[in-house]
């Protein structure tokens, strides 16, 4: 079972990342972390890689009813949405699937809630690939 909703593009990272933000803003989603790897890792271990940045997703909303559900469901919020550089012409843009994060909960509200934001990521990031 794949845990990611992914879309390949043949763009460059920087433009991908812009749409990606603008894209989620579009399905409601703020962006409340944004985790740079690359910086990260050659910062703290002197390590090279490719771009590859984390954004922490959220929809407030969303977020809301599924605590409402199950508390305990923050360890798994924000949505996190990935951007990563794949050689110089390819990004790939990956969301957690919301499906498969809610099958850890015993709270069957939250399937209606991880029904409507995986749509709504699925929605973003078929935006970016368009």
């Amino acid at each position: 079972m794949s845990y990611a909703i992914t879309v390949r593009l043949s763009a460059g990272f920087g433009p991908t990342l812009d749409r990606v933000r603008a894209a989620l803003k579009d399905q409601g989603f703020g962006v409340l972390t944004e985790i740079d790897m690359r910086s990260t890792l050659r910062e703290k271990l002197g390590i090279g890689m490719e771009d590859y940045v984390i954004l922490g997703a959220c929809n407030p909303p969303l977020a809301h009813r599924a605590v409402q559900a199950d508390p305990a469901i923050g360890l798994l919020l924000p949505c996190n949405v990935v951007v990563r550089a794949e050689g110089p012409d390819t990004t790939v843009v990956q969301a957690m699937d919301p499906q498969v994060m809610v099958q850890l909960s015993e709270a069957p509200e939250l399937w209606a809630v991880a029904d409507e934001a995986a749509a709504r990521l699925r929605a973003a990031l078929d935006a970016v690939a368009t």
